[in-house]
């Protein structure tokens, strides 16, 4: 499918592209090759081609939800400037 000069015109407007006139030309080429790559795709029968795997189908691999380390809230909390039934007190920011 070949473009005119006056299409590569749209095409930039409408992708609010500013192109220089001098460079009209290579831009109807480049897409023109495109266009003609694209059909040359949807050419190609596809009927008994089986699709791709999805990433998303794969089972992954999870380690085991075990605790690995004890509760240190008390020793943690102990250098805060302040807290309160266990939480970190902080200064309000929103009013």
């Amino acid at each position: 499918m070949a473009l005119d000069q006056n299409q590569v015109r749209d095409i930039a407007e409408l992708a609010r592209l500013q192109i220089d006139e001098t460079q009209v030309d290579e831009y109807q080429k480049n897409l023109s090759s495109i266009l003609d790559l694209v059909d040359q795709l949807a050419a190609v029968d596809t009927a008994n081609v089986e699709p791709l795997a999805h990433p998303l189908d794969a089972v992954q691999r999870l380690r085991a939800d075990a605790v690995t380390e004890d509760n240190q809230r008390e020793h943690f909390q102990q250098v805060a400037p302040a807290t309160a039934e266990g939480y970190f007190l902080v200064p309000r920011v929103v009013e």
